[in-house]
Parts: structure tokens; sequence; C-alpha cells
């Protein structure tokens, strides 16, 4: 519905359009009228919904703090499901991921060449020289929080390190460059690139999402890409930046059984970090990492 200038502003601020984002709208309706591709209003968040969303994110990063305390070779991946889910519903969350569309645990656990979506399990027990990817999403007042954290178990291999530092390097570099009326690709270019000139690869089918009001919205997030290209970045933006590359090839295979676990084709080592971002007025706001 088309708003009127003396209308109430669709953001629930209580304010008369015209004084509050109406000179927004316009201008985004400027860059779609140049070719641009521009976010729908769905995905510009109100600010009842960021101050909810920042909420699950400061208690998603708070169970991953906590996971950082136990995390050690000789632990099951199923010990970690049941520290996640029991301290999430400490802290007043849900987790996010059990039942979502079947998926069994409260937290995924991705070792070694599991790219993402592992299944904790009792017979997964952690050894030294191990890397693990856990990836928790939390649910607190119906408003969701999503990250993920690399772990080295004990003494890993050189290439395993670097892995790990440099997919960590690429996240970063990703989020430094959400920038509003900046670029979906801008993020996928320098990811990309800093990958490549590490000797890596990145998955090109799996990327990051918008979240916030659900567990995966819109837009879809490449970890490849072209500066300048793909949606526009406008302030109130949430969404995941969780590059996931390779020590070998990019190509990745579904295992049929589960339904869920990714893995590297060839059995190369993977990694993956994962923010969920705000876009700001000036730059960017880590809601959970």
């Amino acid at each position: 519905m088309k708003l009127g200038r003396n209308d109430a502003c669709w953001c629930g601020s209580g304010v008369k359009y015209k004084n509050c984002h109406m000179a927004f709208d316009q201008k985004i309706m400027r860059y779609r009228m140049a070719g641009h591709m521009v976010p729908d209003r769905e995905m510009i968040k109100t600010p009842a919904q960021i101050a909810g969303i920042r909420k699950a994110g400061a208690v998603n990063t708070e169970i991953l703090n906590r996971v950082d305390s136990i995390i050690k070779a000789g632990i099951s991946t199923e010990e970690i499901n049941e520290f996640v889910h029991r301290n999430t519903l400490e802290l007043g969350g849900i987790p996010a991921p059990l039942n979502y569309d079947g998926f069994p645990k409260s937290v995924c656990t991705s070792v070694n060449d599991v790219v993402c979506h592992g299944i904790p399990s009792a017979e997964c027990i952690l050894k030294d020289g191990d890397i693990i990817n856990v990836d928790v999403t939390t649910i607190v007042d119906g408003y969701y929080g999503d990250a993920s954290r690399m772990y080295c178990i004990g003494n890993v291999s050189d290439e395993a390190r670097k892995l790990v530092e440099v997919t960590k390097k690429c996240t970063d570099l990703g989020l430094q460059e959400v920038k509003p009326w900046g670029h979906l690709g801008d993020i996928g270019a320098v990811i990309s690139e800093c990958a490549y000139q590490n000797g890596f690869t990145v998955v090109r089918e799996i990327g990051g999402h918008g979240v916030g009001v659900q567990f995966h919205e819109e837009p879809w997030v490449s970890h490849i890409g072209t500066r300048g290209t793909d949606m526009l970045l406008v302030p109130g933006m949430i969404f995941t930046i969780e590059p996931m590359i390779n020590a070998g090839g990019e190509e990745v295979f579904q295992d049929e059984e589960d339904g869920w676990t990714i893995y590297t084709e060839d059995g190369s080592l993977t990694a993956q970090w994962e923010y969920t971002v705000l876009v700001t007025e000036d730059g960017a706001e880590v809601l959970s990492r």
C-alpha cells in the first residue's frame, strides 16, 4: 500500500511518513530507476525488530562464548549439542535448529571435511588435530541470532591452522565491506579474492542469508562476487556473512542418508566463520559472532 505524506510511517515509529522514511524510500527508488537491484521493504527491519534481533544475537554470542570453555579433545559432538541446548534454555532462548525442517539436533557441528550442517553424534569424538565449526542459532522472544566459530583441537596441521585463520580473515574483510549504499557483490568480491590469494577455494552453492524475523530470509549472500553488483545495501538490512572456504576444490555434496550433512567432494578440509550483521547509517553492527 502506498503511503501518503501524512500517514504514519511503515517503520512503526508513529511519526508521519514525510518526517521519517519518505526521503529514505525515495533514495532507494532512485537507485532502482538507475538499474540497481534494491531490497524489498520486508528486508528492511524496523527499530523494534532490530532491538529484538539484537537481544537474540547477544544471547547467541553468549552461548558460543560458553562453548569456548568446554570444547576439547575427547568430547563428543553430542556433548556439545547437549551443552548448547541446556545453555540456550538457561538463557531464555530456544535452539532454532532443533526440528527445523526435520533437523534432529540443537546445533550444527561440522568436523574436518564437513562444510556445514553436521549432525552431532555420540560416536563423533573430537581428537587432537581436528578442526570443527560450531554453528549456533537462537530464538529469543520470536527473533533470531545466528553465528558460528571454528575451533582447532590440540595440535592441528599447519594447513588446517592457515585455513581457519584465512577463513576468519575472509569473514572480517567481508564485514568491512558492509556499508550503506554499497552492494552485496562488494562482500563476495573481497572474500573470494582473499581465499584465492591464499590458495583456497570458496563454496559457491551455499551462502549467507537474511535473518532475524525468520531463520532464513532474503537476501541470499554469495561469497563470490563483483564489486558494485548484486543487491544494494541499505540501513536496516540484517543478514549473515558466513564464507565456507575449502583447502581443496570448491565442489561439495550432500549426504543422501541424513539429508543434511554437506561434505567437500574431494575430502579436503573446510572452514567457516559466521556473523549476523546489521547495515547501519554509517557502516555495520555485528549482532552475533
